[in-house]
């Protein structure tokens, strides 16, 4: 073929796949639905691509047979197509969660009076086990350490995806709650990878439970591939808790034992958790010790606020005021003050963070004091903890009690919320919209 003509054909294909690459471009912006603003370093997908929103909510994207999602925190997944235009509205949306175990989320007994209460409250969401605190994965999944480990011998939930969309359609929100590094049945089965004391032995914690080395990969994969499953099976929100080393001295770990090195494996752990669940249309989460954000160091537990929030799009500080045992600030009995506990550690990790409000949803206490008078939470300790988490602008908040029992005090009914609905759809929409 003369080189004329060579060179001719080369132009012309060429030209042909930047024609179609160009006609697969898609691009368009997220605006905030109530306000009209537009939505910063949100994410749009489309299949495996993904890109981030810029300063005006816009994004150009290669686009896939599988349409576009788009989720930013503080609001909710927005699925669309190419043809629905190109001004995409994102509704917000604040997840108001309890607490269930995996045998709180099985069990009628337990579970029944937590959906009712979502039906007639402002709650919207549940937080369940994926994987609770002694190491035991109660959904049915595929994964041959689980099976190895025991972790599978008591099934709570058998068909998650079954579960899921029955909860879907009641409209509830879903949190995957993931234990990480206490891990008892990991740890009994894989000693290698347990943490020990200093003569050598595995150590265990108050309860007589066993964790795992923060600083093995093996540890990191296996928690990670559960979160993955979590996400393929529907859930809208992984959270990870126990997402730390323990807070104890002399122990023996894989690396020595300093700040830097436990900041390091922990927030590696998160960014490469980010990074695997990415491509699927789910938020991230951790709980973190509720005086992380009050201290500038890592409290010896390798959670250090300013490193961990970069991997997360929802901080969730556990901020019970019994657990803040030392007090805070002027506050030497917390329990007395609970929506100035709150609004305090709120306001101090976002002066830290410099991150919105609704990059934040606190944990609140729902279960008796334990740390100074015994006092019973009741309407008045539970509207004062959810107030001051919504006077501060967090993306919600969610009660904990261990025995997974709650009562409607402190809760507004459902009607109190759809009013301020009905409000908020009335508001005037940005005039560019």
């Amino acid at each position: 073929m003369p080189v004329l003509l060579r060179f001719i054909v080369i132009l012309v294909l060429v030209g042909q796949a930047w024609g179609a690459a160009a006609e697969s471009l898609t691009c368009g912006h997220l605006y905030d639905s109530v306000t009209g603003k537009p939505i910063e370093n949100a994410v749009v997908s489309s299949g495996p691509r993904l890109v981030r929103t810029d300063a005006n909510g816009h994004f150009v994207i290669a686009a896939s047979s599988e349409g576009f999602q788009a989720r930013a925190p503080g609001y909710r997944v927005r699925s669309f197509t190419a043809d629905q235009g190109h001004d995409i509205l994102m509704e917000p949306f604040s997840a108001k969660a309890l607490y269930l175990s995996h045998y709180g989320i099985a069990e009628p007994i337990l579970r029944n009076p937590a959906l009712q209460m979502i039906e007639n409250t402002e709650l919207n969401a549940l937080v369940i086990d994926l994987k609770g605190d002694r190491g035991q994965v109660a959904f049915k999944v595929d994964h041959p350490m689980a099976s190895e480990i025991g972790a599978q011998k008591i099934l709570t939930v058998k068909d998650g995806k079954r579960l899921l969309a029955s909860l879907k359609a009641k409209d509830v929100y879903t949190i995957a709650r993931i234990v990480v590094f206490k891990d008892d049945l990991l740890a009994k089965a894989r000693p290698d990878l347990a943490i020990r004391t200093e003569g050598g032995d595995i150590w265990r914690d108050g309860e007589g439970m066993a964790w795992v080395d923060p600083f093995f990969r093996e540890v990191w994969e296996y928690n990670i591939s559960l979160a993955e499953q979590a996400a393929r099976m529907g859930f809208d929100e992984i959270q990870f808790d126990y997402v730390r080393f323990p807070d104890r001295r002399g122990l023996r770990f894989a690396r020595e034992n300093q700040e830097e090195n436990r900041v390091g494996a922990i927030s590696g752990f998160l960014a490469t958790a980010r990074q695997r669940l990415e491509r699927y249309p789910v938020f991230l989460s951790a709980d973190i010790f509720g005086y992380v954000c009050w201290s500038e160091k890592d409290v010896e537990i390798g959670q250090r606020l300013e490193d961990l929030s970069v991997h997360l799009d929802y901080i969730s500080p556990m901020l019970y005021p019994s657990g803040f045992g030392h007090g805070v600030g002027m506050y030497r009995n917390p329990v007395k003050h609970p929506y100035e506990i709150i609004s305090l550690s709120l306001n101090r990790a976002q002066q830290r963070t410099g991150l919105p409000g609704a990059r934040f949803r606190p944990w609140l206490q729902a279960f008796r004091d334990y740390a100074f008078d015994r006092r019973s939470f009741g309407e008045h300790e539970i509207r004062a903890q959810i107030e001051a988490s919504d006077d501060f602008g967090s993306s919600g908040w969610m009660l904990w009690n261990a025995r997974n029992v709650y009562s409607q005090a402190g809760l507004l009914k459902k009607s109190y919320e759809a009013y301020a609905d009905q409000v908020m759809e009335s508001a005037p929409a940005h005039p560019k919209l």
